[in-house]
């Protein structure tokens, strides 16, 4: 079974995501690190509840990686977007088996597992074939090397309020989500393309939303 563990703001600079999160919130996300070897870097804001905020963006001090950045920071269509402003772009689900939740979803359910670190932190991180991730609505998935270590981020007040995810066919999302143990952690509703929807509160208080499109 699974649990939300992060959202992720794409940007094409760390510092542009963190203007737009510092726009939205009223405040900056803190520092996280880079991912060796995966061509990005990131900034990370506590969301209260152990889910937090993770601004990624490819990073320029790295050669090209050998194998494609995550969640589509290749794609020139997302570039493009994310070059305009940040956004939304997806969400992680956190579990303590992974390879047993891969076993029982079948080929090409979780996609494969790569192994992943940044500083003392270290982690297994699949992604579903963009052919099967009912257009980015469904979760990467992470599997904490040590379940007791996801990053610890200082109290920031900003909480993460829901998550909604619209599909033109909702019944097929809840029924993935359902088989990932993950259907407390979106709220499901029709729209004509894939949607992925948050609601935030900043240290204020004051509610929020962001939408992937």
């Amino acid at each position: 079974m699974a649990s939300l563990d992060h959202i992720v703001i794409g940007a094409a600079t760390l510092g542009e995501g963190a203007d737009f999160v510092e726009a939205l919130l009223g405040l900056r996300p803190g520092p996280g690190g880079a991912h060796e070897g995966a061509g990005t870097h990131n900034l990370l804001l506590g969301l209260g509840e152990g889910a937090y905020l993770e601004v990624i963006a490819p990073d320029p001090g790295q050669p090209a990686p050998a194998r494609p950045r995550l969640f589509g920071l290749d794609d020139a269509a997302l570039l493009r977007r994310l070059a305009a402003r940040p956004a939304l772009i997806a969400w992680v689900a956190r579990t303590e088996g992974l390879d047993a939740l891969a076993a029982r979803l079948g080929p090409g359910g979780l996609g494969p597992a790569r192994p992943m670190s940044r500083g003392g932190l270290s982690w297994r991180f699949a992604s579903p074939p963009t052919d099967a991730d009912l257009g980015g609505l469904l979760p990467s998935t992470i599997e904490w090397v040590d379940p007791a270590r996801p990053p610890s981020l200082p109290e920031s007040g900003c909480r993460l309020l829901g998550l909604e995810g619209g599909h033109p066919e909702p019944k097929i999302l809840a029924a993935a989500l359902a088989q990932r143990g993950l259907s407390q952690a979106m709220r499901v509703g029709h729209a004509p393309v894939p949607r992925l929807a948050v609601t935030l509160t900043g240290p204020d208080g004051r509610p929020c939303s962001l939408a992937s499109t």
